[in-house]
């Protein structure tokens, strides 16, 4: 266990740590009042809950991925992507409706939701086709694109939920992904030009065509700007308290439990808005910390990536850093109205059962890449001596 300890890169380990532990306290405080009085249900409802998922994440990972490590299974990759378009096709029929989306299965303990899911499997599977074509060498530039007809057909699944923000998600990820793989240059400027046309041409489309394609609440998630001249109206009430908050914390903040606009103010603030509760409760110094915190392990991620021993390890690494990138960015811009709210939980600090797990999992894959990589340095450095 000692040796194990030491093969760990201990910044990720420290942060992930000190995340989790925060995420946890955050969410007993935010949903403490909510669940008694919305829920009916023990104030400790939420944050037992989190536990169990942290538990369960913890425990799947350490047997499957550290000591099994399936993830290097390249058959069981293509086994997951099967399993989880499966999991998509069926929602419109056995998938429950939670906020107007029908994206989960009820497991009676623990809803099951594939397009969460679905982001770290497509990592693996891009990790798995272009480690083989990069291996062999492939000159067909087309297989190159192969990942963006199997991420398209996802992404159009989770646009029917719907989930419009889960589907623009899928698809960043696989674009920023697809620019991080190095294979041969001329093949690659090819590709480059193509996805590059094709994001421009969905751009055109989007903003000629979306306005009668999308409903009429997806609509009215674009008026994002200036949330508290729209109070009254569902598209500024929640943004509008979480700037509340923010400015109710000032720099220091109210203090542990002493938050005002978790008393309903906003709805499941320990979800998508727990950031305004925790700068709140601690102030902007502790936002601030937190996202220090945010950056440093994703410098440790990036870092492991360029240090990973091969191509594969090496994608998966640069897949989590842009998976976990994404979230904040989409979530921090989300709550504090400078991009439309789209309900993106923030990583190790937002209440969530299927997004935690998936966090927890690619965090300890990363764990398993910086040790195999450390381990195959000795093994180099030996054979030189």
């Amino acid at each position: 266990m000692n040796k194990v300890f030491k093969r760990m890169d201990k910044l990720l380990l420290i942060t992930s740590i000190i995340l989790m532990i925060i995420g946890v306290v955050s969410i007993y405080s935010a949903s403490s009042v909510y669940s008694v009085l919305s829920k009916g249900e023990d104030s400790n409802h939420y944050l037992v809950r989190q536990c169990l998922f942290i538990g369960a994440a913890f425990i799947f990972s350490l047997i499957f991925i550290f000591k099994l490590k399936l993830y290097k299974k390249k058959g069981i990759v293509y086994a997951l992507l099967v399993f989880i378009i499966i999991a998509l096709f069926g929602l419109p029929y056995g998938g429950i409706t939670v906020n107007n989306a029908r994206s989960w299965y009820s497991l009676g303990f623990f809803n099951f939701q594939p397009s969460e899911f679905a982001k770290p499997i497509l990592i693996l599977f891009m990790a798995a086709f272009y480690d083989k074509l990069i291996e062999n060498k492939e000159r067909r530039w087309y297989m190159y694109l192969i990942p963006f007809v199997v991420a398209g057909i996802i992404a159009l699944m989770v646009y029917k939920q719907p989930d419009l923000g889960g589907a623009i998600i899928i698809a960043l990820l696989v674009t920023l992904i697809f620019f991080s793989i190095p294979y041969n240059k001329f093949i690659r400027r090819r590709n480059n030009a193509i996805v590059g046309g094709a994001i421009l041409v969905v751009a055109i489309l989007a903003l000629v065509v979306g306005p009668h394609v999308l409903s009429e609440y997806q609509l009215k998630r674009f008026e994002f700007t200036a949330p508290c001249t729209r109070y009254t109206e569902s598209t500024g009430y929640q943004v509008c308290n979480g700037q509340i908050a923010i400015k109710n914390g000032g720099l220091t903040g109210l203090g542990f439990g002493n938050s005002t606009q978790k008393y309903l103010y906003l709805p499941e603030a320990h979800t998508d808005f727990i950031f305004p509760i925790i700068c709140e409760e601690i102030g902007i110094l502790g936002g601030i910390a937190v996202l220090a915190l945010y950056l440093l392990m994703l410098y440790s991620i990036l870092r492991i990536a360029k240090d990973a021993s091969n191509v594969y390890d090496s994608i998966i690494a640069y897949g989590t850093f842009i998976y976990l990138t994404i979230h904040i960015l989409v979530n921090l811009l989300g709550v504090t109205a400078s991009m439309p709210l789209t309900g993106v939980p923030l990583p190790l600090l937002s209440y969530g059962g299927s997004f935690n797990i998936c966090v927890i999992a690619l965090l300890f894959v990363c764990q398993r890449i910086a040790m195999d990589s450390k381990k195959a340095k000795i093994k180099e450095n030996i054979k030189k001596l």
